[in-house]
This record gives C-alpha cells, structure tokens and sequence, in this order.
C-alpha cells in the first residue's frame, strides 16, 4: 500500500522561499502523476504543480515561475520549492499521488499525504 509523508511547511514572510518534501513508500503498477495540490480555507483543493508518467510538469498559473517540482528518484521524494511567497499562497498543501494499483485496475487511484500548513504571514 502507498504512504505519502509531507514535511517542510511552516510560517514565512512574504518574499520568503520554503521547500516542502514528500517521501512515498510502497508501490503501485502505474504512476500517471504525482505532485502538489493546496487548500485554502473556504476554497476547493486545488493543482500547485505535477510531474506526469512522461516527465512533463504542469503549473497552476499562479505559481509559474516561482514554484518548481524537484525531484530525487533515489529516495522516492519529491519537492515542492516554493519561491517569492504571497499571503495567498497561504494554503494546507497536499502531496498527491495518481496511479493504477494493479495491472487489473481500470481506473485510477488518487493517494493523499496528511497535509502540511503553509503561513506566508508578516
């Protein structure tokens, strides 16, 4: 069974950088994406970044160009490098993981990290 463990969040001036990091264990037969989702209170989850099965990364808007998706294979973690912080970026990030289980799965699954908080606060 997958586990995905968050670490890094905290409190940070705006303009500040932090770097939030997921480390999953166990395995499934197909990874379609992994990445970062973020809920702010009163608002939908919503996509920061992801890394598809090809290799390609895909940004929300809003973080283009400050964020970026590091990854190190060898440990199974990936990173969310957050740079140039705002008070709107003020969310619970989630570690996500898109996959099927088995070969006999017909659909996808989506796993979820325990979350951790992101205050961007003077």
């Amino acid at each position: 069974q997958v586990q995905l463990v968050e670490s890094g969040g905290g409190l940070v001036q705006p303009g500040g950088s932090l770097r939030l990091s997921c480390v999953a264990s166990g395995s499934i037969f197909h990874t379609v994406a992994m990445g970062w989702y973020r809920q702010a209170p009163g608002k939908q989850r919503e996509l920061v970044a992801q890394r598809n099965a090809g290799g390609g990364t895909t940004y929300a808007d809003s973080v283009k160009g400050r964020f970026t998706l590091p990854r190190d294979n060898a440990k199974n973690t990936v990173y969310l490098q957050m740079n140039s912080l705002k008070p709107e970026d003020t969310a619970v990030y989630y570690c996500n993981l898109r996959g099927y289980e088995t070969p006999q799965s017909r659909t996808f699954d989506d796993w979820w990290g325990q979350g951790t908080q992101v205050t961007v606060s003077s």
